[in-house]
């Protein structure tokens, strides 16, 4: 039983998980120190307020806080904005470079008798109409 569980811990799908979890968290307060640092005073200094948290209206005695959802969704917003444009785009650019050129595809041939398309170059035989082919 702890043999089993030793495998299962020591699978590298585990552990590739479990570091992933602790720089996500660690990358999360990164992005939230960028977004609360900078990018919201400089929202304040355009538009004069930062937090919307106190826009409500009232129907019947219920009050709706519209101003969190705002908040919400602009915080929401400029996190994805500072993920995709300071690790995805940096990242793909990186991965593009070590990469190299795409591999040729393979050729391929029609066949003469029912234009099948994309036939192995080395066919002999069609799969559509078996017809022989040179």
């Amino acid at each position: 039983m702890v043999k089993g569980f030793r495998d299962f811990i020591l699978r590298g799908n585990v552990v590739d998980l479990a570091v992933g979890v602790a720089i996500g968290a660690a990358f999360t307060a990164v992005v939230t120190g960028l977004v609360k640092d900078f990018i919201t005073p400089l929202i304040a200094a355009i538009f004069t307020q930062p937090d919307f948290s106190s826009l409500v209206f009232m129907i019947n005695g219920s009050k709706f806080m519209y101003g969190d959802f705002i908040n919400a969704l602009i915080a929401f917003l400029i996190d994805a904005t500072a993920i995709y444009f300071f690790v995805v785009l940096p990242v793909n650019k990186l991965l593009a470079r070590f990469k190299g050129p795409a591999p040729e595809p393979a050729p391929t041939k029609v066949c003469p008798f029912c234009k099948m398309p994309d036939l192995a170059a080395d066919a002999t035989r069609c799969p559509h109409c078996t017809a022989t082919l040179s």
